[in-house]
């Protein structure tokens, strides 16, 4: 019976990412000159892996490819070389080699072949040094033996463990070469048809490599079922050995139940009948984090979002034991429809209380199962880091805190370039030279942080860097020279700050691979709100500067505060309200035409109505005992009228723009109890319909 990979295939790709993960992780923090068994094994395994999964789903060029980092690799763990810096970065660059490969046949694309062909061309004047550094009587580990019989009696429960001798076999035959491997089937302790587990592995092997090859690349490839199985290995050390593995072969050809195995290379057609996924192993810590290297592979055409998501089993347990308890709930309401009258409505309204909790809990189970610790996407930074460092000649520490800080999974995905981008501008702009940084009496080698904790409903991640911080004058200026602000403004350190996420903007006097073009933190702040959440920073000259984004936990669900205006029912999202207050017209000024603003202690507060843009009724009417309804979107405030606040409550987000079109000023629509559909208002849209006017007020004012 044939069988489709194809449906496997997905999970390789996962699986090898995260063996990417592993081994680009313990090179990072491998120190050359002390490098300790454990992590090099890690790494080893992270390869092999990835080498056995590719070749058992015929992706060849991958491979190939890591079969030659393997034999490096291997060499190293046998401890016929030591680890050196310049190996360090070669893997590193085969790292970044195998992710974009795989990104490629993931989308269904050829991979790559240039840049694969330069590192292998690398790795082999590499192993070619060592092979002629060889001393020539080492011939055991030389591979100037005749030969090798290896016995493979594997446990019982060896298929059951997604392991499969044929695929093994299959991969020594490539290692060994065409006609060099005889495999012998030994079926003696097969048990009778009635008493036969499908399940059990009852056939033993004994395999006759006739080829010149090292044992330790033999073993490699029966590494991960050292456990599983009992291996020997004899050396064929000439024509008595051959004879008597000869002599051998006959004995147990002339047993009834031996059958001679064809060669493995000829045995394309018989693919196992077990095509477990989990045959592709990694000890790998889960995270999806691609990273662009000096040399990094082309890009994939499609963002590495992964299709799964992996989940404890305590959030599994929860919702099971939800679910059980919303079972019972509708159970009882059941049998309380069946016969109902008045005197069991005591018993129908606690039924409702009961199912509203476990409505709610079932809610927050699920919505944990889509929560990751943001650790996934803090990974990706040790080796940006590294690499940028190196490219802009500085020395960087990074520190990470609140890696286990739990983030909705679609969040983190779409967080990730805005954090690269802001990481990059830390390390170009923000830290100083190792001169500068000296002379300022700074330590020579600068730190960037990347905090992240809860605050309220929402998940706080700061970039901070102890650099230069921001140059206020000289970003003034520029904004100036650009037209951006006019040159007679006197603007608060605040709103200069905020002036770097003009579009266009930048300080760079000269246009880099990194920086300079202007384009970058206009974009940061857009992405981040449409996230719905908002980016601000805070800079002292000399000290460094925190770019700080505050982003709801969850795209899913809003805490929202239901607002009346006319006959419509809208929602604010609770995180941008700042206080609600009731206003009258007197209270109120005119600026530049039509645009009211209103003084609420130290700040003139644009206001915006609500009935006005949307056309709900004629804008002559007086706004008198209305209420104001105070936010702030992109750090600003404004004042947005409305009739009356109906109350508070969590709403299911749908998506208006995927249901119908984009609309200015709605970020999505939600279903209330009643069955009505009500807009969900989008805060920094509205900001942007007023006209601009100075927040503060001058202290001349206040003198007066």
């Amino acid at each position: 019976m044939s069988v489709d990979l194809s449906q496997f295939h997905q999970v390789f790709f996962e699986e090898s990412f995260e063996g990417l993960d592993v081994m680009e992780s313990e090179l990072l923090d491998m120190d050359p000159s002390d490098v300790d068994d454990e992590t090099v094994n890690n790494i080893f395994r992270a390869a092999h892996s990835i080498k056995g999964g590719a070749g058992t789903f015929g992706f060849m060029p991958v491979s190939e490819f890591t079969h030659v980092v393997e034999t490096l690799l291997d060499e190293i763990r046998a401890g016929k070389r030591s680890m050196e810096p310049r190996y360090v970065d070669l893997f590193l660059q085969s790292v970044d080699c195998l992710r974009g490969m795989l990104s490629d046949m993931q989308d269904g694309n050829e991979p790559e072949t240039e840049r694969p062909a330069e590192l292998r061309t690398e790795f082999e004047t590499i192993l070619g040094m060592a092979q002629e550094e060889q001393p020539t009587e080492d011939a055991s580990a030389g591979g100037k033996d005749a030969g090798w019989i290896i016995d493979v009696k594997p446990h019982t429960d060896l298929l059951m463990t997604g392991n499969e001798p044929f695929r093994m076999f299959r991969e020594l035959q490539e290692l060994v070469g065409e006609g060099n491997l005889e495999v012998l089937a030994n079926t003696d302790d097969i048990p009778e048809l009635t008493s036969l587990n499908p399940e059990d592995c009852t056939i033993h092997w004994r395999l006759t490599v006739t080829a010149a090859t090292p044992v330790e690349e033999i073993k490699a490839i029966f590494e991960w079922v050292e456990d599983e199985c009992d291996l020997t290995y004899t050396p064929l050390a000439g024509d008595s050995a051959n004879a008597e593995a000869a002599a051998s072969s006959d004995d147990a050809a002339s047993s009834g139940d031996a059958a001679l195995v064809a060669p493995v290379a000829d045995a394309g057609a018989a693919e196992s009948t077990a095509p477990a996924a989990s045959a592709v192993q990694s000890e790998a810590s889960p995270a999806d984090k691609p990273v662009k290297a000096a040399k990094a592979p082309k890009a994939s055409k499609k963002t590495a979002e992964s299709s799964s998501i992996r989940v404890s089993i305590d959030k599994v347990d929860s919702l099971i034991n939800m679910v059980g308890e919303l079972v019972i709930t509708q159970s009882m309401l059941g049998q309380l429809g069946q016969d109902f009258d008045l005197s069991r409505l005591a018993k129908l309204q606690e039924g409702l209380s009961q199912l509203e909790q476990n409505t709610r809990e079932l809610q927050e189970s699920v919505m944990k199962i889509r929560m990751m610790p943001i650790s996934f996407a803090f990974s990706r930074f040790p080796r940006l880091v590294r690499d940028l460092g190196g490219q802009l000649g500085k020395k960087v520490l990074l520190e990470t805190i609140g890696e286990q800080t739990e983030l909705d999974k679609t969040v983190m995905e779409k967080i990730n370039d805005p954090l690269v981008h802001l990481v990059r501008n830390s390390m170009d702009h923000g830290l100083e030279t190792t001169e500068d940084r000296i002379a300022a009496g700074k330590s020579e080698e600068g730190t960037i942080t990347l905090n992240a904790y809860h605050q309220g409903g929402n998940i706080v991640i700061e970039v901070a860097d102890d650099g230069a911080g921001l140059n206020e004058d000289r970003i003034l200026k520029k904004a100036i020279e650009k037209g951006l602000v006019p040159e007679n403004n006197s603007l608060t350190p605040e709103e200069i700050h905020n002036l770097i996420f003009l579009p266009g903007f930048s300080t760079a006097e000269a246009v880099s691979d990194i920086s300079g073009r202007g384009v970058g933190m206009d974009v940061v702040r857009r992405n981040i709100q449409a996230l719905n959440g908002s980016i601000e920073v805070k800079s002292q000259r000399g000290v460094g500067s925190t770019f700080i984004i505050r982003l709801p936990l969850t795209l899913a669900i809003l805490d929202g505060q239901l607002v009346r205006v006319c006959e419509e029912t809208y929602i604010f999202p609770l995180v941008s309200i700042v206080e609600s207050i009731q206003i009258h017209r007197s209270s109120l000024n005119h600026v530049t035409g039509s645009q009211y603003v209103m003084q609420l202690r130290d700040e003139y507060i644009p206001i915006v109505r609500l009935d006005e843009i949307f056309g709900l009724r004629d804008a002559s009417d007086t706004v008198d005992e209305m209420m104001l309804v105070v936010v702030e979107g992109d750090n600003e405030k404004i004042g947005i009228v409305v009739d009356d606040l109906l109350g508070q409550q969590q709403v299911v987000i749908k998506s208006l723009e995927q249901n119908y079109q984009k609309v200015s000023g709605i970020s999505g629509a939600t279903i209330l109890g009643d069955g009505t559909v009500a807009l969900i208002i989008d805060i920094s849209s509205i900001g942007k319909n007023i006209v601009p006017v100075k927040r503060k007020q001058p202290r001349s004012e206040k003198a007066a």
